[in-house]
């Protein structure tokens, strides 16, 4: 098994979310500039697993999901 993660450089998410901010039109108070970047980090890991994981060739997308 490959391990993505180690092959995807980590983003400046620091400069990414002033950057979406400015695209968004929206005022991020420096003081949640951390909390930001922090949530980022973990959305970023969480895509990395989700990224990561092997599928078999054989592998379907499921037309509906359903809980």
């Amino acid at each position: 098994m490959t391990d993505h993660a180690a092959e995807t450089p980590t983003p400046d998410l620091d400069t990414y979310a002033a950057a979406a901010a400015a695209l968004l039109g929206l005022t991020l108070d420096p003081a949640w500039t951390g909390s930001v970047v922090a949530n980022l980090r973990v959305l970023h890991a969480a895509a990395a697993l989700v990224g990561g994981f092997p599928l078999p060739d054989t592998a379907e997308a499921a037309p509906v999901y359903t809980a």
